[in-house]
């Protein structure tokens, strides 16, 4: 699953990817420094594993992963190919979800593309061009099932659903906005609209403004401009996450007490960016290995099983489960069996988030 770090040029999207990942993108103060994407892929935080590690002592641990993309800035008229626009646009398309970075910090020594500082113009930048790409999308796609309509009557129903979100998509309404049912979400699927991605904006403040953030004037703005897209908002200042991300764990601590932070905003990040995603992560422990196991909210005790290996899944017989807080709470898994607190689940059984499975299967 990759998620794709988007923005304006120089409202820190390199920074905030470098702090991410430690990768070392390239980080520059001028428009276009990011022309090819940067990709990362960094560890879901998660202090169950940890915990866990500590209880069975394994040889190894395996935390979930995400991949993060460093796309180029975009700038008015992407859509119609200006500054990296046509690159800009396939590569957003190729991600699961988006992470926008709005610069809600002042500073004259970093240059502002447009001039000065409006957080919300700097976003209806981004998305109409996202908007015009997809209204372009839409067109070519309805232009087809009218041909096709001449032949079958039930393309009606897609020129329908097309022209109402096309109508919608030239009023600014992205097409994450729209309510679409399952049939609807099927016609348009292999689409790959821009605007239906889920989003998440980061508010990228300094650190002046760390203190108040929540009722900083930038970040209220973006605020209530997240909750027309039911996105959420996370204020960020890269520029202090970037010095986090280059400290041990032991300063770290010790740096974010001294803010009067109880977490990394980039921890944050990361898990907000894994539930965008729509995943969860059941658990595996034992003495070789804790592991945590991707997988879509809603899946089924078989499928997920096939994470770990396509014979267990072909040969499912049944999982033994127990909650990781009950597990936690016991101590250990045969306290936990003695009060009757491992389950049997079979073939129907939804996972739940932090799940601790053992997969039973015949092969």
């Amino acid at each position: 699953m990759k998620l794709g770090i988007v923005g304006l040029p120089n409202v820190g999207k390199s920074t905030m990817f470098n702090s991410i990942t430690k990768a070392g993108a390239e980080c520059a103060n001028y428009p276009f420094c990011t022309i090819e994407p940067n990709v990362g892929v960094v560890p879901v935080p998660d202090e169950r594993l940890d915990n866990l590690t500590k209880m069975y002592n394994p040889k190894k641990t395996t935390h979930a992963v995400i991949e993060f993309v460093d796309i180029a800035g975009l700038v008015k008229g992407a859509s119609k190919g200006e500054g990296l626009g046509n690159k800009f646009l396939s590569h957003i398309r190729e991600v699961d979800a988006i992470c926008e970075v709005v610069r809600c910090f002042e500073n004259s020594n970093v240059v502002h593309v447009d001039g000065n500082i409006d957080p919300i113009r700097d976003i209806e930048t981004i998305n109409l061009e996202l908007i015009f790409a997809d209204i372009e999308t839409i067109n070519k796609r309805l232009e087809k099932a009218k041909k096709n309509l001449k032949a079958d009557k039930s393309y009606q129903t897609e020129i329908d659903l097309l022209n109402r979100m096309k109508e919608k998509l030239e009023s600014g309404i992205s097409a994450r906005s729209i309510e679409l049912n399952d049939d609807e979400k099927e016609i348009i699927k292999d689409m790959f609209l821009l605007t239906i991605k889920p989003i998440l904006y980061i508010a990228n403040i300094s650190e002046e403004q760390i203190e108040d953030a929540e009722n900083d004037e930038n970040v209220k703005k973006v605020k209530e401009y997240a909750i027309k897209e039911n996105a959420e908002v996370i204020p960020l200042c890269v520029k202090l996450e970037e010095e986090l991300s280059s400290l041990n764990d032991y300063d770290k601590k010790e740096m974010l007490e001294a803010i009067g932070i109880d977490e990394c905003g980039l921890d944050k990040v990361i898990k907000k960016s894994y539930d965008l995603l729509g995943l969860m992560s059941f658990l595996t422990a034992g003495e070789p290995e804790v592991r945590a196991w991707t997988i879509k909210k809603g899946t089924k005790a078989p499928q997920a099983a096939g994470k770990i290996h396509s014979d267990i899944e072909r040969g499912f017989i049944k999982a033994e489960v127990i909650s990781y807080d009950d597990l936690i709470n016991e101590g250990s898994m045969i306290a936990a069996k003695e009060k009757g607190l491992v389950r049997s689940e079979g073939k129907e059984y939804i996972m739940k988030d932090g799940d601790i499975v053992l997969f039973k299967f015949n092969v």
